[in-house]
């Protein structure tokens, strides 16, 4: 027995159906703290997207104006609700941090003035911060943005 892990051979997890996975890679699953959705990347419509996963009802829930055919969204972060996914895009040519509100269907630009690389978005429960890794100074630092929400 591995210290405190006598029950660890007995647990099977779970592969959902109903729309969450699919043929494509579906990758970087991340829950809201409700518990509620889960967000995660996929490249089931030929292009890497988000997509958002309502637990409750066992359906994908449409996100208009999130993903785009020209560019790449990926690595979403949730708030706890769900309202606000943060995530990484290649949409300007460069990876940058964005963060898409579910209420108003907009997506707002967060690392305009970060040179280098950007990744691993994580957002704060009620959607105010948001933290991430950069190169910008020549090694991996974390910055952090507080937005301006109502």
């Amino acid at each position: 027995m591995v210290g405190g892990c006598s029950n660890a051979l007995f647990i099977s997890p779970q592969i959902p159906t109903g729309g969450l996975n699919s043929q494509a890679p579906d990758e970087s699953p991340a829950y809201s703290s409700d518990g509620r959705y889960l967000a995660f990347s996929s490249d089931r419509n030929g292009n890497r997207d988000i997509f958002l996963y309502d637990l409750q009802q066992r359906r994908l829930v449409s996100l208009p104006n999130l993903n785009r055919g020209d560019s790449s969204q990926d690595s979403p972060a949730l708030s706890v609700d769900g309202r606000y996914i943060a995530y990484v895009s290649n949409e300007r040519g460069k990876t940058d941090i964005m963060v898409y509100d579910r209420k108003t269907q907009r997506s707002e630009l967060l690392s305009a003035n970060v040179r280098g690389t950007v990744s691993n978005p994580t957002i704060s429960g009620d959607g105010r911060k948001v933290a991430f890794q950069t190169s910008q100074f020549g090694q991996w630092n974390i910055a952090i943005v507080e937005r301006n929400i109502d």
